[in-house]
């Protein structure tokens, strides 16, 4: 045979030529490699990827057709791999289809290709070698096994998932221009212009003032930011209280480090929906929408069309291939997102870690991570600096101790950005805290009572929705407040949206409201009250809600933070309870500590260190020292309890008219998951199986909740005892 086809025909009746697809998959390859000493395996393994198809009966299936996947492939250039001691390349090539594999099962495959016919592996070897016209000696290489070693474990599993990530890339963009050429022609690539965006930068710090203290330590902190702007890669912490312009002096820093370093892209790494929101209009409108890629669960860039393209632009077509690969100068995305793809081993949740490689990533508000997952999350950037050669930085008002000290293996080196964060965080201080009745527990009427007892608006915060509601609706006959609301997530994301507006537009005009909300607003939503009570919380969350207190500085004096603990109060989990009584003791103690700049620090030190299991953490870092991804994929999350999607039919007309439009579809597309989304309310299991009569599950797989929808408190059939099961 003298042509050996990789896919089928095209639109133009044409077939894919194998020795094309593997060379310019390699040729692909080799430019994601960020060190010229990852280049040859990045080759081979772009090569032997397709090896299996050189098989007569992987022809035969091309030509007359057959069941798909009736004749595998990935295993032939897996096990070749593994005989020239190229074992990366043996175990990204092996789960290019299927995704990266324990070891056992790595095992499992290329033996099962070493016991293949002499005969017929020959065979195939030697249409491999004629097609693309290379000598065997080519794939006799030492730089074919990377970092050696048991010491290197850690690195070398990185360098799989770099090299898997690349190769995935590499294979379906080679496959894509043989299938849809227009979309390859749409990927403009994603160079990142530092000049022009430094340029639009300055611009815009230009035009802000200078007047008065606080611009002037906005200037003050951005200089000194600056001028670590020139240090090579590394991890870097960014601490600054809240309004202090922690966005647009990291991206300040960002840009000038990778210039300076000759970094390719910025990824700004956040935790919640709503900061993302704010945070990406406002990069836009600065560097405009061709530079910044918006890419979340809820919103994905050029993902708004209803059922087809047909309706995007060019511009909205690029950013939506983007999104598969993160080909793009600066993106915007989730915790979840980020590190859930750094940990998976799926092909295509993997294919952009490789544009991880040479970045500058931002994480704002770093304190979210979860405590119990830290360990193996901070393994990983290390491992990720180390061989991808990106920069870190943290960025939050409460910096955790992330250091390597005695029994936490932490980061090793952490170079603050700002050298005297202390001044900053005394001249800013916008508030002062109290604690009611010295935080003896407490009952709603004398919760109430104290939050009567304000001239202002009022902010109170709570740790559970059950707890949210009770005193929401204890305090619905009172007629101190021109307006009261409910906050929390048993509530769909479009009534938060609208309710959030209401509550800014109402603090704006001065009305008089009080809000009863659970821990959802304490990080991106920028409320502006004069009082907030909080609940005893960990400590993080105690700061992150004084945070929405005299936010913009504005009063004559402090804002006032009134602490306080209610009777049989319930903890959303064991961990959150720990850290809480942790933090009551140390303000019960001295709540002078609250307002020092590095009460944080020490505070999560010592929680890490008393409460948090490591056995979970050290189960994830040993299963990546024994390269077993899928193992590690299952284990890692972020959030940890399982949960489902209630579309929520009885919204409002809009919710209902969406699920008519979509209920007789056989498939939904991921438009219509993006629209649904916005009227799902994420519940606990049981909390389906309790309700079954009024959760139906439809045919394309998502629920609907045809049970009441409260206007002012969310999904609900008797509220306070169903709600304790709503996440």
């Amino acid at each position: 045979m003298t042509e050996y086809y990789a896919h089928s025909e095209n639109g133009k009746n044409e077939k894919h030529s194998l020795s094309k697809h593997l060379l310019d998959s390699a040729q692909l390859a080799e430019t994601f490699a960020c060190l010229d000493e990852y280049k040859p395996i990045f080759r081979i393994a772009s090569l032997l990827h397709d090896l299996g198809k050189y098989q007569p009966a992987f022809q035969d299936y091309l030509i007359n057709g057959g069941r798909r996947g009736s004749v595998p492939h990935a295993s032939w250039g897996a096990g070749y791999a593994r005989i020239l001691k190229a074992l990366e390349a043996s175990f990204a090539i092996d789960g290019h289809h299927k995704g990266l594999p324990d070891a056992a099962a790595w095992k499992s495959d290329t033996e099962r290709f070493k016991r293949l016919e002499v005969l017929e592996f020959e065979k195939v070897r030697q249409a491999f070698i004629g097609d693309l016209k290379i000598n065997e000696s080519d794939f006799s290489n030492d730089a074919f096994s990377i970092f050696g070693g048991e010491e290197k474990k850690f690195q070398r599993e990185v360098f799989i998932r770099y090299l898997f990530s690349a190769l995935t890339d590499s294979d379906w963009l080679s496959t894509e221009e043989h299938f849809e050429p227009e979309k390859t022609e749409l990927r403009a690539g994603g160079v990142l212009p530092i000049d022009e965006m430094v340029f639009r930068l300055e611009a815009e710090f230009s035009s802000k003032s200078t007047n008065g203290d606080i611009n002037q330590l906005r200037n003050e902190g951005r200089k000194h930011a600056l001028d670590k702007a020139l240090l090579p890669s590394g991890f870097y912490s960014l601490a600054l209280p809240t309004g202090m312009g922690k966005t647009l002096t990291s991206m300040a820093w960002a840009l000038h480090h990778a210039r300076h370093n000759g970094l390719k892209r910025i990824i700004i790494v956040l935790p919640y929906i709503s900061i993302i929101d704010q945070t990406a209009q406002e990069l836009k409108r600065i560097f405009g929408e061709e530079w910044v890629l918006e890419h979340h669960s809820s919103y994905n860039e050029g993902d708004n069309s209803k059922d087809t393209n047909e309706n995007l632009t060019a511009e909205q077509k690029r950013k939506q291939l983007a999104c598969e690969n993160w080909d793009f100068p600066a993106i915007v995305t989730t915790t979840v997102q980020f590190f859930e793809s750094l940990f998976s081993n799926k092909p295509s949740r993997c294919r952009k870690n490789h544009n991880i490689a040479e970045a500058v990533v931002i994480f704002d508000e770093v304190q979210s991570i979860p405590k119990e997952i830290i360990l193996p999350t901070l393994q990983m950037l290390k491992d990720v600096h180390e061989v991808m050669k990106t920069s870190f930085l943290f960025c939050t008002a409460t910096q955790p101790a992330y250091e390597k000290r005695p029994g936490f293996d932490g980061i090793d080196s952490i170079m603050p950005l700002i050298e005297d964060p202390g001044n900053i965080y005394d001249v800013t201080r916008r508030v002062t805290y109290n604690l009611l009745d010295n935080l003896a527990p407490i009952d709603n009427g004398r919760l109430s009572e104290a939050v009567m007892g304000c001239d202002d608006s009022a902010l109170v915060i709570f740790n559970t929705k059950k707890a949210a509601l009770e005193f929401h609706i204890a305090m619905t006959p009172y007629e101190n407040w021109e307006e009261k609301y409910h906050l929390s997530t048993a509530m769909c994301p479009s009534h938060r949206k609208e309710v959030i507006e209401r509550i800014r537009a109402d603090l704006k005009a001065n009305r008089k409201i009080l809000v009863a909300s659970t821990q959802l607003i304490e990080a991106g939503v920028d409320f502006d009250f004069p009082v907030v009570f909080r609940a005893v919380a960990p400590l993080e969350a105690i700061i992150q809600s004084a945070g929405r207190c005299n936010r913009e500085g504005g009063m004559n004096g402090y804002g006032n933070v009134v602490l306080f603990k209610l009777k049989n109060s319930k903890m959303p989990d064991k961990t959150y309870e720990a850290c809480a009584g942790f933090a009551e003791e140390l303000i019960k103690n001295d709540i002078n500590r609250l307002y020092r700049h590095d009460v944080f620090e020490k505070y999560y030190a010592d929680v890490v260190d008393l409460y948090i299991d490591q056995s979970r953490q050290q189960g994830i870092n040993n299963a990546r020292k024994e390269f077993n991804f899928e193992t590690v994929n299952d284990a890692y999350h972020l959030i940890k309890d399982a949960t489902e999607g209630l579309f929520i039919y009885n919204y409002n007309e809009d919710s209902r008219q969406l699920l008519h439009s979509l209920e007789y579809k056989e498939f939904l597309s991921r438009a219509d998951y993006r629209r649904m989304q916005v009227y799902t309310v994420q519940v606990y299991e049981y909390f389906i199986l309790q309700n079954a009569s009024m959760c139906k599950l439809m045919p394309q797989g998502f629920r609907v909740w045809y049970g009441n929808y409260d206007d002012n408190t969310g999904i609900s059939i008797a509220p306070i005892e169903a709600d304790k099961l709503v996440l």
